[in-house]
């Protein structure tokens, strides 16, 4: 009767010990944003347009593998009940549309996603020419703001 509760107490004990020391922990790599330091090139500071609440710090860099990213810092807010606000590189502080023919003056960077932190994965180094990030509302065709970047 020993001998089988000894047994018993052993294979309970090499099943726990096999099944916790084989466990694996999962790791999300998330690709939207920077791998390591961002390594800033330009910086910002967004003015808010038509009475919007748009503030905050906008950062162009590098990451450790050489992508390019735009940041919005902690500190960035805007106007965000009113559809959908997109970001743009532009050459000027002006968002001109030209729908016709397409605008080389204008770069969509994407949509924003909330106030506070967020990353903008670039597919490509930004050209030179672009100057400023703005802020557009799609629903009210308005600009919410602008930030030069230097």
């Amino acid at each position: 009767m020993t001998r089988g509760i000894f047994s018993l107490a052993t294979l309970l004990f090499a099943v726990l010990f096999v099944s916790t020391s084989c466990t694996t922990e999962t790791v999300t790599i998330d690709s939207s944003l920077p791998n390591g330091t961002l390594t800033v090139a330009k910086t910002g500071t967004l003015v808010a347009e038509n009475g919007t609440p748009t503030a905050g710090t906008v950062e162009l860099g590098a990451d450790e593998d050489n992508v390019n990213f735009l940041r919005f810092g902690d500190d960035f807010t805007t106007e965000l009940a009113t559809g959908t606000v997109s970001v743009y590189f532009s050459t000027s502080e002006t968002f001109t549309a030209d729908p016709g023919n397409g605008n080389p003056d204008l770069m969509l960077v994407g949509a924003v996603q909330g106030n506070g932190e967020q990353f903008f994965k670039l597919d490509s180094t930004v050209p030179s020419n672009f100057t400023h990030v703005i802020l557009w509302c799609n629903t009210a065709s308005i600009p919410f703001g602008n930030g030069q970047l230097q």
